[in-house]
């Protein structure tokens, strides 16, 4: 059979027909079973229903439970006769009456699964929920580093039920969360997702996240195992970790997730760990998570991972085989783009490469769970009830409450909380409007801005004044527009598309492209074209608008030039870097001019952008002065100031972005008292302007009830207590830091800088103080390795607050080194001004486990120091136990 025959007999079977017309099937259809086969009573144990309806499958019908996509509307209605695992459905159009329509046509799809297929397997529908369903109407809760910043496993429980409730009201029964990666390095752009950089808190709010959406009958799906960012805070970057730091520092979250939370899904990660992709990682996947930690649910691939070893890794020849390797290294399910990029894996599981044994144990792992779900005896969702729960009053409440305690007070100068004569105030930045919700967010008619938040609470007779500022981006260049170029009588370029990088012979192909804006990643511009070795030549004539003479030039990586009218503008030909370059036209405007740029590519990752100059200067030198005349005539300015993030947009600055910096400084040289609220989701620095304010607030992504929040913290109605999950660093240069490293072998201090964080891992202020007595640890010597310590904290100041009290254990002796404190308890206590109140910490002797010499897991005799306090710099008691 020739392979082109293959591939069209394949597409069929794709879209529904076992056979093209004409043509007879390879094999009778089997039949559907019958009503009373084993697989469908609920009476029966579920391994018996599992092995009774596994015997009935079809090899087709097998891969189809393992995988999962998208559902498209252009998908063939067809493509779902064998089945599938499960489907997720994201509804476009008006958002009225949009959670009925989502649930209805997640019951249609459900209704094809179980009335239309031979076996009626109902699907596993499925959504991302990282901190609220990411759906239209559904409620918001704060980012998850947020809800890392409160310390609160209760709350986070609470919260978790809440996603729950939403998520299976409307059908939905496994969500693509939590992300219990451990932020090593702030720079990552995925911060914002995890629980914060130390394992026992990610692991103690994971497990309460997990058993809370598991308890409610939703599938959790932990990921991205393991160790999602590498060098340099890159997202998904080659992760090359001994076994100590993975088992000590990266699996417990995950070890803890399925354990005590009893998560049954487990995502993997995009990047290789010790050369291999986590996708088809023997060793993570099967080694560790199915046989040494005894994982009874199903392994997920990231969205099109299992490919990357072909275009990512090149470590497979082709898709088939990359399949073929991960389903034998313990991967269950391969989760893509659209239902119709099912081919190469089905190819696999066709042609053999697949044991049966592999194969029959990835899909009894699925059915398992649909079993156990009772998706067999009620696969739809009810309407009623989704419009009912989805962003109901006690979910929006739960929602205030846990933005109120993600709040994390950085610096006071006395300017907080707000005098009640506060009437007059300034509200400064384009985050103030914005309400941004942070990554893998639903969208929400019920969103509160802080400057709404402000404008609610100040009342009617206060004057709040807003000015824009000149917000978070640079817009010092510009992407030439398309309707500024020509080419052949049509707006836009000619590309001209070459297999070499030096533009000779003949193009691959020419097209029309109506930008000069590309990234070419994972692939060559395309067909015929690799990813590393090409070039191209585009030709137009450019009209320059009106304005001053222009800058022209390229944002992107070297191996480019620029002609206009034939004369050689710009050379940047030979590879070397990447950057933006402009060079000056001396030329009139709205005069036109014919413009060429070649650019080629001998190593990848190409990126070119023809950019000229963007009338900023102006532009936002005038917005910061607006923002200075608001803040003159009012008794406080508010300056929400924001960065950007997210997945693949990792920082090599923490600084704010933009002119963000300059309008502080220029705000708070005014005189008026400057409150500078800070809206992201990881650590940024501030030495350029912290000194010139009067309060520094962390909000984080507050969510929808994040406005309320704020201004409540502002003017003293609520009293913050939100913690730091991560390190904030004085200056990049410091980076990887994190409070629980390992002792150095000398020092880590810099020629230029102290080793020292600008604001330590737990750290927070209050509107109140608290003192910490009465240390008493029992038994001081410890022979089972079970310790009780306790103290007594007191409310030392004039108003109700509520203390984080951190417990930090230190391996005083041991035999590999050991980190220099180690988070092994927290708690929330909240005291009425002068109140007291004993707080008790149990240690189990799994909290003094380490790996020793050996790699084996051993509690050593020996001394442990405790150390109690508000952070983990600021330690109020400390104390030892000995391990017998």
């Amino acid at each position: 059979m020739t392979p082109r025959i293959r591939a069209g007999l394949l597409a069929l079977c794709l879209l529904g027909p076992a056979h093209a017309a004409g043509q007879p099937p390879a094999r009778p259809a089997p039949a559907r079973p019958p009503a009373a086969a084993p697989y469908r009573d609920a009476r029966r144990p579920i391994p018996v229903r599992v092995r009774d309806l596994l015997g009935r499958m079809t090899l087709e019908e097998k891969f189809w439970q393992l995988f999962m996509s998208p559902w498209d509307s252009t998908d063939a209605p067809g493509s779902l006769a064998h089945g599938i695992f499960g489907l997720q459905v994201r509804l476009a159009g008006p958002p009225a009456d949009v959670v009925r329509r989502q649930v209805e046509q997640l019951n249609a799809l459900q209704r094809t699964l179980v009335e239309d297929t031979r076996l009626g397997i109902p699907g596993l529908m499925f959504e991302e929920a990282l901190h609220g369903l990411l759906a239209p109407q559904a409620t918001v809760f704060p980012q998850a580093i947020g809800l890392a910043a409160t310390w609160d496993t209760a709350l986070v429980s609470r919260v978790g039920s809440a996603i729950a409730r939403e998520s299976r009201s409307r059908g939905i029964r496994d969500v693509l969360s939590p992300v219990l990666n451990v932020a090593s390095d702030v720079r990552w752009g995925r911060t914002e997702e995890t629980y914060g950089e130390d394992p026992w808190l990610a692991s103690r709010l994971g497990v309460a996240f997990v058993s809370a959406l598991e308890g409610a009958g939703v599938v959790a799906t932990p990921k991205h195992f393991v160790a999602n960012v590498g060098d340099g805070g890159r997202d998904s970057y080659p992760i090359e970790l001994n076994a100590r730091m993975l088992e000590e520092q990266f699996f417990p979250p995950f070890r803890a997730a399925i354990a005590e939370g009893g998560a049954r899904s487990v995502m993997t990660a995009y990047n290789s760990v010790a050369g291999v992709p986590a996708t088809q990682n023997r060793a993570l996947l099967r080694a560790t998570l199915k046989e040494g930690w005894g994982f009874g649910g199903f392994v997920v691939s990231d969205m099109s991972a299992t490919s990357g070893p072909t275009v990512l890794h090149m470590t497979e020849g082709s898709t088939a085989d990359a399949a073929a390797h991960a389903f034998r290294a313990g991967l269950d399910v391969v989760f893509q783009g659209r239902v119709h990029e099912a081919a190469p894996y089905l190819s696999a599981i066709r042609r053999g490469l697949v044991p049966t044994a592999v194969l029959d144990e990835a899909v009894a792992r699925v059915l398992r769970v649909k079993f156990a779900l009772g998706l067999f005896e009620h696969p739809y969702a009810n309407v009623d009830s989704a419009i009912h729960w989805n962003d109901h009053a006690a979910h929006r409440g739960l929602a205030r409450e846990a933005a109120r305690q993600s709040l994390v007070l950085l610096q006071n100068r006395g300017a907080l909380p707000l005098a009640a004569r506060v009437n007059r105030v300034a509200v400064i930045g384009t985050d103030a409007t914005e309400a941004r919700l942070g990554g893998y967010s639903g969208s929400n008619a019920q969103v509160t801005s802080i400057l709404d938040g402000v404008r609610g609470r100040a009342g009617r007779d206060a004057i709040v004044t807003y000015a824009p500022g000149p917000g978070r981006l640079s817009t010092a260049v510009a992407t030439i527009p398309v309707d500024a170029v020509a080419s052949a009588g049509a707006p836009g370029w000619t590309g001209s598309y070459f297999a070499s990088p030096t533009l000779a012979g003949t193009p691959v192909f020419v097209r029309r492209d109506p930008t000069i804006d590309y990234s070419w990643t994972l692939s060559g511009p395309g067909p015929g074209l690799p990813a590393d070795w090409y070039g191209v030549r585009w030709e137009g004539t450019v009209t320059l608008p009106a304005g001053p003479a222009r800058r022209i030039g390229i944002e992107g990586n070297d191996g480019y030039r620029v002609f206009v009218d034939d004369t050689l503008r710009l050379d940047r030909w030979r590879k070397e870097s990447a950057g933006t370059h402009l060079a000056t036209l001396p030329l009139l405007p709205g005069t036109r001019h014919a413009v060429r740029v070649e650019f080629r590519e001998m190593r990848g990752n190409g990126r070119v952008r023809l950019v000229w100059d963007a009338p900023e200067s102006a532009d936002y030198r005038r917005e910061i002065d607006h923002a200075v005349e608001a803040a003159r005539t009012s008794q406080v300015a508010v300056v929400v100031a924001g960065i950007e993030e997210g997945e693949f947009r990792d920082r090599a600055s923490l600084a704010l972005p933009g002119h963000q910096e300059a309008m502080i400084r220029a705000v708070a040289g005014t005189g008026t008292p400057t409150v500078v609220v800070l809206v992201g989701g990881s650590a940024i620095t501030m030495s350029s302007w912290i000194d010139s304010v009067a309060a520094v607030v962390h909000a984080w992504y507050p969510g929808e009830e994040g406005g309320h929040a704020v201004a409540e913290l502002l003017w003293g109605d609520i009293n913050p207590s939100g913690r730091l999950p991560i390190t904030f660093p004085l200056a990049e240069g410091q980076l990887p830091l994190s409070y629980n490293h390992r002792p150095t072998g000398r020092g880590d201090r810099y020629l230029d800088l102290p080793g020292e964080p600008l604001f330590p891992f737990g750290f927070g202020l209050s509107y109140t103080s608290f003192a910490y007595t009465d240390l008493r640890v029992d038994p001081p010597e410890a022979r089972t390795g079970d310790v009780t310590i306790r103290c007594v904290v007191r409310n030392a100041g004039d108003r109700a607050g509520t203390e984080v009290v951190q417990l930090y254990l230190r391996d005083i002796l041991a035999t590999t080194s050991r980190p220099v404190a180690q988070l092994a308890g927290f708690t929330r206590v909240a005291l009425a001004a002068g109140e007291s109140r004993e707080v008790t910490f149990r240690v189990n002797r799994s909290q003094l486990q380490m790996l020793d010499v050996n790699g084996r897991w051993v509690v050593e005799p020996g001394t442990f120091q405790v150390m109690l306090g508000s952070s983990s710099r600021d330690i109020h008691l400390r104390g030892t136990f000995d391990v017998r």
